[in-house]
């Protein structure tokens, strides 16, 4: 027998807060959710994802839940749904040395803006996952937990991780010997290894802690 796409998780996430705006008139709500702000190398991503206003939508999206209570195949192929079925779909990213020099939250939001940017359609209302933060260009509600309990928010999700995964094996050809493609950049001990060894390279985010203890000089 094969193996679930996905392990057992928390509950479906569920339209209830899109309902919401679309009862008050709001047709186009995106949710929006980040991958990579505790990763050591490689960007922050985010993405932001309209779902039509159709309350059959959250069983043509069965199986969309938080990224990352779900395994990488399963991740592939509920990215492939979500963009068949989303009315618009936005990705940005704020790549490490933006990071270092704006600072975690500011990269976050920037990233979030630029998702929100490429959907092509400006959304009307917008449910953030997390703490509200200042500096996004729309009107939004923050969701605490939003990538489990709000179906476009979890949506955002699956799509930020699978483009921030695909990337992180793109700069794993591009910067071999650091093991991207396996950690995608977190501080997983082969990690570590990796950076004792060789030094940080230009995609390792220099500001920090935890990279500044362990390599307190940059080797550029």
């Amino acid at each position: 027998m094969p193996a679930p796409l996905y392990p057992p998780a928390e509950a479906q996430p569920s339209l209830a807060l899109e309902i919401e705006q679309w009862s008050a008139g709001c047709r186009l709500v995106a949710g929006v959710d980040e991958a990579g702000r505790g990763a050591w190398a490689g960007p922050v991503v985010a993405a932001a994802v309209i779902l039509p206003a159709d309350v059959a939508m959250s069983e043509h999206l069965a199986g969309v839940r938080d990224s990352k209570t779900l395994l990488p195949a399963a991740r592939e192929r509920l990215d492939a749904l979500i963009r068949s079925h989303a009315t618009a779909v936005g990705v940005g990213m704020a790549d490490a040395r933006t990071v270092d020099s704006i600072g975690l939250l500011p990269a976050t939001v920037q990233a979030m803006n630029q998702a929100l940017a490429g959907l092509g359609l400006p959304p009307e209302h917008t449910l953030v996952d997390g703490p509200r933060l200042k500096g996004l260009n729309c009107a939004h509600s923050a969701v605490i937990r939003g990538d489990a309990l709000c179906l476009s928010i979890a949506a955002a999700s699956i799509v930020a991780k699978v483009a921030r995964d695909r990337l992180m094996v793109e700069l794993d050809r591009r910067h071999p010997g650091y093991g991207f493609a396996q950690h995608k950049g977190y501080g997983t001990e082969e990690h570590r290894a990796a950076l004792r060894i060789l030094g940080p390279c230009k995609q390792h985010r220099l500001s920090f802690a935890p990279l500044i203890a362990l390599l307190p000089v940059p080797r550029t």
